[in-house]
């Protein structure tokens, strides 16, 4: 009995030595650390839209066998709305912006104007990178300034003015005082021509051109101010930058923040932004 037993005890032992020699032996490798670079993606910004499809200026064409004075007629039915814009926003009045127009182009019939939209004259000067063209005037073949589109010529007038140092006494006069900004544009040397003054002064009272500086300055008792409840203001939205408001009131940066004492280009939403000047300097 004895031997029965340990013969199935030693049975046992060697089926089980035989099993464990089947189990594949594991070794553990230790885990090692890599170091996993993350390219975080940067938010995409969509671009501000500049429209390219803006309406033209409007040009009321006289007909072939039209007066002088009908020419200027419809030159003043066609940027009379702009200059009081331009009034509006840069403190030039009206009469003196559609004045030097109608001298400068010769009524929007000179050759430098049909050629290249160049309504005032203004020369290419230091820092032009646009489009020019070449013209006689104090000496041959001078370069001027060319513009694809006429209002573009009255905004580089008004900037032109502001922008200038020289020009710097005329915003001192009163708005409606026209035959002052005619004096002070030739004092600036704006023109060589000594009638320039006398020449502007006799188109505007011909053509009663002091009118539209009436109908911007709205109070003849008060033509040193614009009336601040008129002035167009902006609150700004969710999106908005002082870039994509300037484009969209067709101002520049600049002009923009100092209409609204504004040092930086942070803004709010919610905050009210003068589209023109509050006061008249």
């Amino acid at each position: 009995m004895l031997r029965k037993s340990t013969l199935i005890l030693l049975l046992i032992a060697l089926t089980l030595g035989g099993c464990s020699s089947k189990k594949r032996v594991v070794s553990k490798k230790p885990r090692v650390k890599t170091e996993r670079t993350v390219i975080a993606k940067k938010p995409t910004t969509s671009q501000v839209e500049i429209p390219t499809d803006t309406p033209k200026t409007e040009i009321v064409t006289p007909p072939a066998n039209a007066t002088y004075k009908e020419v200027v007629q419809y030159y003043i039915q066609s940027y009379g709305t702009i200059a009081k814009e331009e009034m509006l926003q840069y403190g030039i009045p009206a009469s003196i912006t559609l004045a030097q127009g109608i001298l400068e182009s010769g009524a929007g019939r000179g050759d430098l104007t049909r050629r290249a939209n160049n309504h005032f004259g203004i020369k290419c000067h230091k820092g032009w990178t646009g489009d020019t063209v070449y013209h006689d005037d104090d000496e041959l073949q001078e370069c001027f300034r060319k513009y694809s589109d006429p209002k573009y010529s009255f905004r580089d007038h008004s900037l032109f003015l502001t922008q200038r140092s020289r020009y710097q006494d005329l915003f001192k006069l009163r708005k409606d005082d026209y035959k002052g900004w005619a004096k002070g544009l030739k004092k600036a040397g704006y023109a060589t021509d000594p009638k320039y003054p006398d020449k502007l002064i006799s188109i505007i009272e011909r053509y009663n051109l002091d009118a539209f500086d009436d109908a911007v300055l709205g109070n003849k008792a008060n033509p040193m101010a614009v009336d601040e409840t008129k002035i167009a203001t902006h609150e700004v939205r969710k999106g908005d930058t002082l870039y994509n408001i300037a484009r969209r009131f067709n101002l520049t940066v600049e002009t923009l923040k100092e209409y609204n004492g504004l040092t930086s280009n942070t803004i709010s939403i919610g905050q009210v932004l003068y589209l023109h000047p509050v006061k008249n300097n």
